[in-house]
């Protein structure tokens, strides 16, 4: 046996130590090492990482995201194209400001008291801790990333194109500035963009307040009217109550006037569509500064706009007596000042849904502001035509997601792009006798002349997101080198949670700026859960550390779970028995690998032996190997990363590891010529290492670097050549008469162990033929009957009688008999061979109900139908023979 640098136990810190910096050092990841394979010019293929945000460390969600993307870069890069996988970061503007204005609380200070640029300077800091943090992490998952061509979303080639974006979209009038409703985080002090609310159920009330009449009207023999609202701190923003024109109960109020409690402003009754007659009592107060609906009524009817609070949610002056509270605490107090003074009718208790910001997690403000807008409806609409194009079409895997893109895209509202940050792209607006009737706005990169102010508010994290796939490529500086050779990308990897964020606004903005498509292919995954299937978060304590894990399991344990946990779309379940279970597979590839090399000699080459030297066993599992590669690689094709890791799993464990491989020990530990089976066992290794290499890419380099010097030996393996086909390979004979062979000796096995009989104790093993071709099969591999079936004696015949004590089995072409008088419970037999005569019964009916439906024959390619035929025949078989031999027993 040969020496070998492999420990008995499968050591992952010891297998990962050092490796992935001596991939780093040789440059294996950047797009020129695939000329070690192709040559020449090979086939672009790019992928450009969905960047982090640099607020924290990533997470499991973060992992899984990145192995696929690996996954799909390494098999390409074996196959010989020229890959390019670009990593970078994103500045998460709002996400990392609150991060960092969060810290300075904690020491006392605010950003106003640094000032703009030392702020600045602080977020630079914490960007440059996360992102080394990120990097060291990405290392641990032995990610094979283009540092070279590493960005980050502030840099200044993405500051270039954002401002030509910018620029361009404002010349064509698709960006605007205008006042609206928004969306306002008062704890951030900034605009959010719709996706940036999250909903959540909070406990609220219903408060009915009177509004009393100014002009001595009655209602129902009431001087006043009902309205009930959930915010009264608004109140002092309301302009007017409306009611629906078709409402009869209030058709002689309109055009009266009402007083706004503990105001006492005069505001009218008006009509309009917007009220619901049947929601509450059909009446609803406007204020059009605080509510988008009333916003719309407001300018309907040309109404006055009365904001009642400060950036920080705050009553303002508008608030009376009531200003400089906090919005919750002037709630309280107007409640309790409108039960004193006789205007408050009833509180009831209320839950309902109400935005809180994604970021910092406070309830939102609707705020009247001045913003920044993109026009979404000529985006939208080009990006929903380009999904027309067969040829220049986004493809959503799976195809469902696509439905969820249109949908959104065809109900879009304009997007508000300006953030109140610091942190972020300025945007390249400038202004002169801002705030006056004389204000004049310039859109440039530069002012265009003296007294010139730029605007101080940053873009929405988003929109330099969304130029990622062309913008680091190069544009729009640089037209001719990596933009011409990799755009567009190919495929992107990211999670369903994200389609309205992302891929949907890279989609309209690369159409429109480059006139094709960002990536061809868009691959969704779903969320990482906990083994109860609940989301991971900080508050339920449930969330994984990846980092832990690869501590404890290693990375391709990981990477293997995360690779075969689910199917594209679907969310997958993290528990600690699946990282065991992953462990103890590459365990099993370990020793297996380990023990085949200890088995080759210093000379042997992995590659296919002379056939005519080859075994049924070894034909059986070059065969197998053959079926799997084509298998494997459809299903990365298809991006089915799951099924192709059912695909090696099964090949791996039982095919090589637990029969081919103990099929060759008798060779192995002879004296007779070993080559063919060595290089068999070798070439079968190390395709198979080559299969595992894009999901195991620590292991299986460990492994094959200890094979033998062999060809290409001296290259990197993960640059090697990605198994192809062989249709040379391919031997369906092999594999039936191998099969023939396993069935026999499982059958025999079964029979020992129902009859307590261990591989020591002798029996007399008779096989009655009833396929033809099986006598030589079985002749001609009885070396391999007598190693793993331990028979005394060996019967292999088509006139073999049964005998009357004895238990049996059948297979396909065969009855298999072991007369063991002494041994045997003739009623337990009978038992058996019962529920047996049961299962083929089953099994024959169901074959004959197939084949008896007519749409199914008709239907079906005959290919099918001559299958299940061929089904039907082999259980008829089973059940005839498995019949006469309970009928013998029976009689005895």
């Amino acid at each position: 046996m040969r020496d070998v640098n492999m420990s008995t136990k499968y050591d992952p810190t010891a297998v990962e130590k050092g490796r992935y910096q001596h991939w780093l050092d040789n440059k294996l990841f950047a797009p020129e090492a695939n000329k070690a394979i192709q040559g020449n010019e090979p086939e672009p293929y790019s992928v450009v990482i969905p960047p982090p945000n640099v607020t924290g460390k990533l997470h499991l969600g973060h992992a899984w995201d990145t192995t696929l993307q690996d996954m799909i870069i390494r098999q390409k890069r074996m196959q010989g194209f020229d890959t390019l996988w670009l990593p970078g970061m994103d500045h998460a503007g709002i996400a990392t400001q609150a991060k960092v204005e969060q810290r300075l609380r904690k020491e006392g200070i605010s950003r106003y008291d640094l000032g703009r640029e030392k702020f600045v300077e602080q977020v630079w800091d914490w960007k440059n801790e996360y992102a080394a943090t990120i990097k060291q992490q990405w290392a641990k998952l032995g990610l094979s990333l283009d540092y070279d061509r590493e960005r980050f979303t502030l840099d200044k080639g993405l500051n270039d194109a954002v401002n030509k974006v910018f620029i361009d979209l404002y010349n064509k009038g698709l960006i605007y500035r205008g006042e609206y409703i928004i969306n306002w985080d008062p704890q951030a002090r900034t605009a959010l963009s719709d996706i940036e609310v999250i909903y959540q159920d909070d406990e609220g009330a219903f408060y009915h307040v009177k509004y009393p009449f100014t002009d001595g009207t009655t209602y129902d023999g009431k001087d006043y009217i009902e309205i009930a609202t959930t915010r009264p701190e608004t109140m002092f923003g309301d302009v007017a109550v409306a009611v629906n024109p078709t409402d009869e109960r209030y058709k002689d109020l309109i055009g009266k006037t009402v007083k706004v409690p503990l105001v006492n402003r005069e505001i009218p009754i008006i009509a309009d569509e917007y009220v619901e007659k049947d929601f509450g009592t059909g009446m609803v107060k406007i204020t059009p500064a605080h509510d988008p609906n009333d916003f719309q009524v407001g300018n309907r009817h040309d109404l006055e706009r009365i904001n009642t609070m400060t950036e920080d949610a705050h009553m303002n002056a508008n608030a009376g007596k009531y200003e400089g509270m906090d919005r919750f605490e002037a709630r309280k107090a107007m409640s309790d000042d409108l039960e004193k003074e006789g205007y408050m009718l009833k509180v009831v208790p209320y839950t309902h849904s109400v935005g809180h910001s994604e970021r910092t997690g406070v309830a939102i403000e609707s705020r009247l502001s001045t913003q920044w807008f993109v026009k979404m409806e000529p985006l939208a609409q080009q990006a929903l035509d380009m999904q027309k194009d067969p040829e220049g079409k986004v493809n959503f895997v799976p195809g469902r997601f696509e439905d969820t893109f249109t949908r959104w895209m065809e109900n879009i509202r304009d997007w508000v792009i300006s953030r109140q940050l610091w942190w972020g792209h300025q945007i390249p607006g400038w202004y002169k006798n801002k705030g006056t009737d004389q204000e004049e706005i310039y859109v440039g990169e530069k002012a265009p002349g003296d007294d010139w102010e730029r605007d101080p508010d940053v873009l929405d994290t988003w929109f330099s997101s969304a130029l990622w796939p062309f913008s680091t490529m190069g544009w729009p500086n640089d037209l001719d080198g990596d933009f011409k050779r990799y755009y567009p990308t190919d495929t992107l990897v990211t999670g369903y949670d994200i389609i309205f964020f992302w891929v949907a606004r890279m989609m309209f903005q690369g159409k429109e700026f480059t006139g094709e498509r960002p990536f061809k292919n868009v691959l969704i995954h779903g969320l990482i859960r906990d083994g109860q299937g609940r989301k991971m978060s900080k508050s339920l304590g449930n969330g994984v550390d990846p980092m832990d894990v690869i501590e404890k399991y290693g990375a391709d344990a990981l990477r293997w779970f995360l690779a075969t946990g689910s199917t594209p779309g679907q969310d997958v379940r993290f528990t600690y028995e699946k990282m065991d279970a992953a462990w103890n597979f590459i365990n099993k590839i370990w020793n297996a690998a380990r023990y085949v090399i200890m088995n080759l000699a210093d000379d042997t080459k992995a590659q296919i032996p002379d056939q005519k030297d080859l075994t049924l066993a070894d034909k059986w599992i070059l065969s197998r190997l053959n079926s799997v590669v084509a298998k494997v690689t459809r299903n990365f094709e298809k991006f089915e990363f799951g099924e192709a890791g059912r695909e090696l799993y099964n090949f791996i464990w039982s095919d090589f590891a637990d029969w081919y491989i103990e099929m060759t020990k008798e060779t192995l530990k002879g004296d007779g010529d070993k080559t063919a089976v060595q290089e068999t066992l070798a070439y079968v290794l190390d395709q198979t290492l080559r299969l595992l290499q894009p999901i195991m890419p620590f292991m299986s380099e460990a492994i094959w670097q200890e094979m033998p010097q062999q060809a290409g030996k001296d290259a990197e393996f993960g640059i090697q050549a990605y198994p192809k086909v062989n249709d040379a390979l391919s031997n369906p004979e092999a594999e039936e008469a191998f099969g023939s062979l396993k069935d026999l000796i499982v059958a025999v096995r079964n029979i020992r162990a129902e009859a307590n009989a261990p591989m020591s104790k002798e029996i007399d093993l008779q096989i009655k033929i009833t396929k033809p071709e099986l006598k030589q099969i079985f002749e001609d591999n009885v070396d391999y009957i007598n190693r793993f079936v331990h028979p005394k004696s060996l019967t292999i015949s088509a006139d073999v009688q049964a005998p009357k004590l004895a238990m049996s089995q059948v297979i396909s072409g065969a009855e298999i008999y072991v007369p063991l008088a002494g041994l045997i419970d003739i009623d337990a037999e009978i038992t058996r061979l019962q529920g047996e005569v049961k299962r083929f019964q089953g099994e024959v009916k169901r074959a004959e109900g197939k084949l008896g439906n007519e749409k199914f024959v008709n239907s079906a390619p005959e290919k099918v139908v001559a299958a299940e035929r061929e089904k039907l025949a082999d259980w008829q078989s089973k059940l005839e023979a498995t019949e006469k031999r309970l009928a013998d027993l029976q009689e005895n």
